[in-house]
């Protein structure tokens, strides 16, 4: 295979991971700053897979507990009102850069007791259709590299309000289909934990109301390589969330609810190297250190062609590395929702913004919800702009 056809599936991999950067709208201090974005191996299992968060800004760590928790914060599924669940996902990725690109996910969910549940989800990414070519530029066949990734949780109540979870995960990328000597397949094992808190709380005098919070952290795991050196080897994208959320009872029918989510890559930030200067830190670190290194090595500094170094300061940067998301949740009568959100990360870190909307109906058993991304760029500028997911939720037990 030539190199540059490895480079341009490497980029589309690449274009499948949460950091895809928009074109558009960079703005004040950020004008002057070069990216310094940090990349991880194994990106689809940072990817949304539902449609319920997926038009609420990405927020997800803190809202009501639905089947596809696994992703935000497993501790919520010990909160669910259905004994049983079974949950399909399915979404085109990156239509404007691969026609056949996209990510299915299935999602069940068991409570053992009216304390404790089981849940378990399988993520499948599908990279599309590639051509493969030797060095003679000989058409050798079209393959289609994916991944996939299986995790099973158990969380339980820690007390009357609080639930605990942890979660194992088995991580698989095969991005070349063995048509390359040197190219492996990569994998990794990881783990998530979780907390989350719900009561009901009387701060409206006629209005009931529910406040929740909650944090996970997830993917907790091995370093993938893909050429077995022990060396050359990317972290998986570890990442820490923390959010709120506020739900009204507003009457018999209707309810609203608000949500917030933080989330940051506990990964270390690449350094830059500047006429023989060195900012940042030593990123070839093992994972633990690197979780806790992410807090406090950011460069600092930003590298551009017509202003030279700039010091951004090492705190700044690191608030930088901060993405916020925030979403709001209409329901009437328990059967139809709508939904919206936005998503901001930093021009420093990827410029991924965007507008998020959605819908849900409720009929029997059943469950159906789908969500729409507008990227806040200029039309056509962002390879997220479009992006539809959807998502069918069966409930096969009865609720307890």
């Amino acid at each position: 295979m030539k190199f540059r056809n490895l480079f341009l599936a490497a980029l589309v991999f690449a274009g499948a991971n949460v950091f895809a950067q928009s074109s558009g709208n960079i703005t004040g201090q950020d004008v002057a700053n070069s990216p310094n974005v940090i990349t991880t191996a194994v990106p689809f299992v940072s990817i949304a897979p539902d449609a319920r968060g997926g038009a609420m800004g990405d927020c997800g760590v803190a809202t009501d507990p639905d089947v596809y928790s696994m992703h935000y914060n497993p501790a919520k599924y010990v909160y669910m009102q259905e004994d049983l669940s079974i949950g399909l996902g399915y979404s085109p990725w990156l239509q404007h850069l691969v026609s056949d690109m996209n990510l299915a996910y299935l999602a069940f969910q068991k409570k053992l007791t009216d304390r404790s549940a089981l849940a378990a989800t399988l993520r499948y990414f599908d990279c599309g259709s590639i051509k493969f070519t030797n060095d003679q530029g000989t058409d050798i066949g079209t393959y289609e590299p994916n991944e996939w990734a299986i995790d099973v949780s158990y969380s339980r109540m820690l007390g009357d309000y609080l639930a605990g979870a942890v979660s194992g995960r088995y991580i698989y990328s095969n991005l070349t289909q063995g048509q390359i000597d040197y190219a492996q397949v990569g994998w990794s094992v990881a783990a998530d934990i979780g907390v989350y808190y719900k009561r009901p709380v009387e701060w409206f005098d006629a209005v009931d109301a529910d406040f929740a919070w909650g944090a996970s952290i997830t993917n907790i795991g091995s370093k993938v390589s893909y050429n077995g050196s022990s060396e050359l080897k990317d972290f998986i994208p570890t990442t820490l969330r923390a959010g709120a959320q506020l739900k009204l009872e507003l009457d018999e029918y209707n309810t609203l609810a608000f949500t917030a989510d933080l989330s940051k890559l506990l990964v270390p930030t690449p350094p830059i190297t500047y006429e023989d200067e060195f900012y940042g830190k030593d990123d070839n670190v093992s994972v633990v250190a690197g979780m806790i290194q992410s807090f406090y090595d950011a460069p600092g500094v930003s590298v551009n062609l017509d202003n030279g170094l700039n010091h951004i300061g090492v705190g700044y940067e690191e608030l930088c590395e901060i993405n916020v998301g925030g979403g709001i949740e209409y329901w009437y009568n328990n059967t139809f929702a709508v939904r919206g959100g936005y998503f901001n990360e930093t021009a420093l870190k990827g410029n991924r913004k965007y507008v998020t909307l959605g819908a849900a109906l409720k009929y029997n058993v059943f469950n159906l919800d789908i969500s729409y991304l507008i990227p806040v760029a200029r039309a056509g500028t962002s390879p997220l702009e479009n992006t539809l997911r959807f998502n069918l939720t069966y409930n096969l037990g009865v609720k307890k």
